[in-house]
């Protein structure tokens, strides 16, 4: 594979000796990709908003692919060493308005020939690439672009000539711009060809990790770990580089956060990995002793997580688009968007079906599966009757799919014409010129019917139902007493967390709210709406959810305080009770108190975590889903370091191994806290402070007047870590604001709240 990607080099370099721009191209090939696929294409230059968009001839994508600069500088009509530009295909466009307004079009048989020199360069390269390729997919899928290159230079050429005799001919004019379009389509999908064949790449080198993590759980001697260690390091550090550089060319930021996020992840679970497997391997030889059990768990779920997030990365690499806005967006909303990529795909699946030559994997296959992903995603949002007929063409043209990709794989005709019937199957689940098709119609019908979404969050789903609440004559398609419906059920869930007090009137709360909320929406079916009787209710009504709504933020805010005033306590303790002395005889009752001990505190951190999530006052989806995932790393974490701890506390040597991943949990902990604290409302997060440290206070006085030392002590280190708590949340208040005086009044506060003014 090397020898055949250095000879492509090799012929990409002599080609571009002849046209220097060409190695420009070569060396950006595998970076300038499609829009699709989240980084630049050529159309991104070339679009009717841009079409007159002055940019340098260094910059213009098409005079460095089109118009090969010479000694004397770039040879388009329109370029020079000093002055700003348009690409020549843009300027094409202009030529041809002004033809429109009756103006000749100028000979430009000299710049065409020009181009079709370069493109004859551009097409040698691409099937010398495709020769020295053992990428079967890219051997397919390039051909068709370069053919469609190059057919769309010859109209080129042949518009120039009838343009010469006549400057006035509009089919000239047409054929003349079919031919640029035509170039930059083709080019841009020769890009797409070379990204999608370099994703595939990664991808391999990404799976052959995999490979190597799963006979990890085999390897039973030093000698085969040393070996392991050996073969996997090379491994992981191409897929690290190799992803490395693609998240640095990824447009879509969220893509790059989870990249960068797998590859952190990856560069500590590796050693961690290595090291359980050497801990495992020496309590296991030459016969297991005690700890070896906990030890083997430790490694089989560091190989979990490591098989994950390459999973994961393999998942992200394949995306290709991503909107930050469609978790709150309405159905309507997520289902135009889908419809609108499936129909972008659909001639792309179409030809992959009429080519009975093209192989699985393809560029076409890909779209018919993209397309079912789509035509699933309306399906999910779509009326019972819709969705119904979606799913089931789905599942036809999955299955007809399938088959066909396995007759094709093997070599076999296809006798039952199942790539026609597929074909039918798209353009009626899609849509057609004579036929709207199954996913426009439920479009259509989730619009006749309100297509609203429920909010993700509380504080979401609040908005909505104040919003049903204050326009009575507005149908919303029962948006808003949905909505209720979601919200006092989140409540009721909160209330499990609460004292009796507090759960009662949660409770009591809610059971007025569902009371309310049916009265209403039965005077509404009976369209009384708008009588003096609803409105009294709604109004009622109104003002219970803003009491719930309050009252689920402070009793939310409270638990927050109470769970994670102190984080490091339980852990340090059960990190003394791991190092404890060996002669000790109570060590192993007290490991086992103090596992308990953490592990209780764990689930208490991470249920309060994921009521934040469900019932707290953000609305933002990156802060929810970090909540979310990092309260699930904790909750994986809790068993494996407790394990690790009894592997340390029978076997001393084991220290490093404990270490690794005491490192992890106390790391996902102070994660955790931190998307806690952005999560809620700073003000309410001071109250609940001030409210817990006049408590902690109050204990701290009565155990001195009882001499109980110990209560003393406690009670005036949580009032200290509470402190350390509102002071750090001070402090960053103070870092994200912008205004003098408001910056001036926190750190003002805070210094006397450090100082114990």
């Amino acid at each position: 594979m090397a020898e055949k990607n250095a000879t492509s080099v090799d012929e990409v370099r002599h080609l571009g000796t002849s046209m220097p721009n060409l190695d420009r191209f070569t060396s950006r090939s595998a970076l300038a990709l499609s829009r699709a696929s989240s980084r630049r294409s050529i159309p991104e230059y070339i679009t009717p908003d841009t079409v007159r968009h002055v940019v340098n001839d260094d910059d213009c994508p098409v005079c460095q692919l089109m118009m090969p600069r010479g000694k004397d500088g770039c040879v388009c009509v329109h370029c020079s060493d000093n002055m700003l530009s348009i690409c020549f295909v843009s300027r094409l466009v202009i030529l041809h308005e002004e033809a429109n307004d009756g103006n000749a079009m100028p000979d430009l048989t000299g710049p065409v020939g020009m181009v079709s020199r370069a493109v004859g360069n551009l097409i040698q390269v691409g099937y010398d690439t495709c020769d020295h390729s053992d990428d079967r997919i890219l051997q397919q899928d390039m051909p068709p672009a370069l053919q469609r290159v190059e057919g769309s230079s010859k109209l080129l050429e042949e518009s120039s000539y009838s343009l010469k005799h006549d400057p006035y001919s509009v089919p000239a004019r047409k054929k003349l711009i079919d031919g640029a379009r035509g170039i930059l389509q083709g080019t841009s999908a020769l890009l797409l060809c070379f990204d999608e064949s370099e994703v595939r790449k990664i991808i391999r080198i990404c799976r052959k990790v995999n490979d190597y993590v799963a006979v990890s759980e085999v390897i039973e001697s030093m000698a085969d770990l040393q070996q392991f260690v050996k073969d996997i390091s090379p491994v992981l550090h191409d897929v690290t580089n190799d992803v490395n550089l693609r998240q640095q060319e990824l447009t879509h930021q969220v893509h790059r956060e989870i990249l960068i996020r797998c590859l952190d992840s990856i560069k500590t679970i590796a050693p961690v990995l290595i090291c359980s497997m050497k801990t495992s391997i020496e309590l296991g030889t030459p016969h297991p002793r005690q700890g070896h059990a906990e030890a083997v768990a430790n490694r089989n779920f560091m190989s979990q997580r490591m098989t994950e997030e390459m999973n994961e990365i393999i998942r992200v690499l394949q995306l290709t688009t991503y909107d930050e806005d469609e978790w709150d967006a309405d159905n309507v909303t997520v289902m135009r968007k889908a419809l609108s990529a499936a129909k972008s795909l659909l001639t792309a699946a179409l030809d992959w079906l009429a080519d009975p030559h093209a192989r699985p994997g393809a560029v076409g296959e890909k779209a018919i599966r993209r397309i079912c992903e789509y035509a699933d995603r309306i399906a999910a949002r779509a009326l019972p009757e819709d969705s119904q007929s979606i799913k089931r063409s789905i599942f036809e043209i999955t299955s007809f799919t399938d088959e066909l990709c396995n007759l094709r794989n093997n070599g076999q005709h296809d006798r039952e014409n199942l790539a026609a019937q597929t074909a039918r199957r798209l353009k009626d689940l899609v849509g057609s010129q004579t036929s709207s098709g199954l996913m426009s119609d439920a479009l259509q019908n989730a619009q006749r019917h309100g297509g609203a979404n429920p909010a993700h969050t509380a504080a979401g789903r609040l908005e909505q139902a104040m919003r049903w609440l204050d326009n009575p004559g507005l149908d919303d398609g029962g948006l808003g007493l949905q909505a209720i419906r979601l919200l006092t059920a989140d409540a009721r869930k909160l209330a499990d967390r609460l004292n009796p007090q507090d759960r009662n009137r949660l409770l009591g709360l809610c059971s007025d709210i569902d009371r309310l909320a049916a009265q209403l929406a039965d005077l509404e079916r009976r369209g009384l709406g708008n009588s003096p009787e609803a409105q009294q209710i709604r109004n009622q009504l109104r003002n219970a959810l803003r009491d719930l709504g309050d009252f689920m933020r402070r009793v939310l805010t409270d638990r927050v305080v109470d769970d994670f005033a102190d984080i490091t306590t339980p852990l340090k303790q059960f990190v003394e009770a791991v190092h404890a002395d060996p002669y000790d005889p109570n060590r192993e009752q007290n490991f086992v108190d103090k596992s308990q001990r953490l592990s209780d505190h764990s689930q208490s951190m991470t249920t309060t975590a994921r009521l934040v999530a469900s019932c707290g006052p953000s609305k933002s989806k990156k802060t929810v889903e970090a909540i979310l995932d990092t309260a699930e790393k904790v909750e994986q974490l809790t068993p494996q370091i407790v394990n690790a701890g009894r592997v340390r506390l029978h076997n001393p040597g084991s220290e490093q191994h404990f270490e690794n991943i005491h490192k992890q949990y106390a790391d996902a902990l102070h994660r955790l806290r931190s998307h806690v604290d952005d999560a809620i409302d700073t003000g309410e997060f001071v109250r609940a402070s001030e409210s817990a440290m006049r408590r902690y206070t109050n204990n701290c006085e009565g155990a001195i007047s009882g001499a109980d030392a110990h209560g003393m002590v406690n009670n005036s280190s949580q009032i200290a870590r509470l402190g350390n708590r509102v002071l750090m949340t001070a402090q960053n208040e103070a870092d994200n604001s912008e205004e003098p005086s408001f910056v001036s009044r926190v750190r003002n506060a805070a210094d006397q709240l450090h100082n114990g003014e």
